[in-house]
């Protein structure tokens, strides 16, 4: 397997903040339709919990990616100054 360019890298990170987006859009827009009820207000929660929940994943994986990035631009200055 081929190791991804800085580039993909950085599309891979846009790609992982535009989906976290998505879900909270998605989460906030599923939990203003719930019905004003107690079942309505705790499928709100399950909704919202699990929104924070992916998110945070998918922070963690994006930093990770950020990481990865930042090392493969530093073996990249590394060699040109060898």
């Amino acid at each position: 397997m081929q190791t991804p360019t800085t580039t993909d890298l950085r599309t891979a990170m846009q790609v992982l903040e535009q989906l976290g987006e998505r879900i909270t859009t998605h989460a906030n827009h599923a939990m203003m339709e719930m019905p004003d009820s107690s079942m309505g207000t705790h499928y709100a929660g399950q909704i919202e919990s699990k929104a924070i929940e992916q998110t945070a994943r998918i922070k963690h994986v994006a930093a990770q990616l950020k990481i990865w990035r930042d090392e493969l631009l530093q073996q990249r200055r590394q060699s040109v100054h060898v």
